[in-house]
């Protein structure tokens, strides 16, 4: 009996201890998954502040870097930037100003505008001289500057200190400096809408890159062309005045002027902000491809007009551009424009550089095509090397049935009860024959565009206006009119 007992007990015991290892195990996987619940409650709700705490130090920061950008609205009574805002510095070749000085006569005018022309000695001036152009100054001696490179000229240090010498000449309500050529053609009413865009009172370098891929890589593609352009806020005029000379010295081997100013905005910290229609062309030949492409952006400025061809065929270059001038008048932000449509009756592709010319091309090319420049010029070196530019191209075709006709712009006139300009345009040129059976462009001597002004185009995001072939009875012609594009226009093949 005993040992029987002892064994039950021995049993009882067994099955108690047993029983109490079930219990702490029990109790300790409780402990371990309620730590763990907590645990992830902590992990979430951590991951969930850092997140928002990310969201708010990245997000709103990225915004505010934006807005500067944008010219924030003028205060009440503040005068938005017109024309006597800016002052214009020409650097001018006292050797080349008879000829030069004709094309000066055609945009400046000396009522509304303030500048100057600097050049390195007096030149014999005529009498509608001094009511036709800019004031002309000699610019101060630069002999104690260095001069080391092989290929330039040392005119270019006294080029480079035409902003800082204009500067100091103390005008009043001076917002922004513009620097240009003497065979440069300026757009005064486009350059005044480009300069709106920005607060003159930060520090800003504006302009744009050469056409030639090899030109921005020599100089650099941070570089505004001074041929072609370039705008100085009044601040950084203060700025670079203070520091040029010193600069200029730091840089005795750099070849021209508009590097030298590059080379001190870089120590300044300032890029080059990019204006698409400051134009330095540099390059030769026939600037009709570039010009009836002409990017989304107003047209600023023309340089080189000695070295390309006259913009208009059998006449001169002066010729030409007082020609524009018609245009500019009526329209000045619309000039160059161009609108790409379709006369699908006829398998026509047209294209309209409002201002200048219409071509027709026989067969259907497409918009994205029609964007791209035609290589009707050289480059910088004289060669038609496709790969030597910044930009898309496409080749003047070979195929004679599917080269454009091409009209020019004859005259422009507004008609007040319409509200709308009115440009025509004629062929000047013939085109090879053609054996194509198809409707023949021969027979468009003469093409009439119908456009109301905008002069808040700019103010806009931009997009290429629309332009429709419109029916007519007048033999010869072909009627275009152009215009913001419908809610639903799309430029269809």
């Amino acid at each position: 009996m005993k040992n029987n007992f002892k064994d039950i007990d021995h049993h009882h015991h067994q099955l108690y201890s047993s029983w109490s290892f079930s219990k702490l195990m029990a109790f300790f996987f409780l402990l371990i998954c309620i730590s763990y619940l907590f645990y992830s409650l902590r992990f979430v709700t951590h991951s969930y502040d850092c997140d928002s705490n990310h969201h708010e130090s990245l997000h709103i920061p990225a915004i505010r870097q934006e807005l500067p950008r944008e010219k924030p609205p003028a205060p009440p009574g503040i005068e938005e930037t017109n024309i006597s805002h800016i002052v214009f510095g020409i650097g001018a070749s006292a050797k080349l100003w008879k000829q030069r000085k004709e094309y000066i006569k055609l945009w400046w005018r000396a009522e509304e505008m303030r500048g100057v022309v600097w050049l390195e000695q007096k030149v014999r001036t005529e009498g509608s001289d001094e009511s036709s152009l800019p004031p002309l100054r000699i610019s101060k001696d630069t002999s104690n500057f260095k001069y080391r490179n092989p290929k330039g000229h040392r005119s270019a240090i006294r080029i480079s200190r035409i902003v800082s010498e204009t500067l100091r000449l103390g005008m009043k309500g001076v917002r922004w400096f513009v620097m240009g050529d003497d065979d440069t053609f300026f757009v005064a009413e486009n350059l005044v809408k480009v300069l709106q865009k920005y607060d003159h009172n930060q520090f800003y370098y504006i302009g744009s890159s050469s056409e030639s891929h090899l030109q921005n890589i020599y100089f650099s593609y941070n570089m505004a062309y001074g041929g072609g352009g370039f705008a100085i806020s009044y601040p950084l005029a203060v700025a670079l005045e203070k520091m040029q000379d010193g600069c200029i010295q730091r840089y005795p081997g750099l070849y021209g002027s508009d590097d030298r100013i590059q080379a001190c905005m870089a120590e300044l910290g300032v890029p080059l902000t990019k204006e698409k229609g400051f134009h330095q062309f540099d390059v030769y030949g026939n600037l009709f491809g570039l010009l009836a492409a002409h990017p989304l952006a107003p047209l600023v400025s023309l340089h080189h007009l000695d070295v390309v061809e006259p913009i208009f065929p059998n006449v001169s270059r002066v010729q030409a551009l007082k020609r524009l001038n018609g245009p500019r008048k009526l329209d000045a932000a619309g000039l160059m424009q161009q609108s790409i449509c379709y006369d699908k009756a006829r398998s026509w592709t047209i294209s309209v550089s409002w201002g200048y010319a219409v071509q027709i091309f026989r067969g259907i090319f497409s918009a994205r095509e029609m964007e791209m420049p035609a290589r009707t010029f050289l480059n910088w070196y004289k060669r038609a090397d496709y790969t030597a530019y910044p930009f898309n191209t496409r080749p003047v075709s070979r195929n004679v049935c599917q080269k454009p006709f091409v009209y020019y712009l004859s005259n422009a006139a507004f008609h007040s009860p319409a509200n709308q300009t009115a440009t025509r345009y004629v062929r000047v040129h013939q085109n090879p024959p053609c054996k194509w059976k198809m409707d023949d462009p021969t027979q468009i001597n003469l093409v009439e565009v119908y456009q109301k002004p905008d002069p808040h185009l700019w103010d806009k995001a931009p997009r290429r206006k629309c332009c429709r072939v419109r029916r007519t009875k007048k033999k010869g012609s072909m009627v275009i009119d152009v215009g913001e594009c419908g809610e639903n226009e799309v430029v269809e093949l």
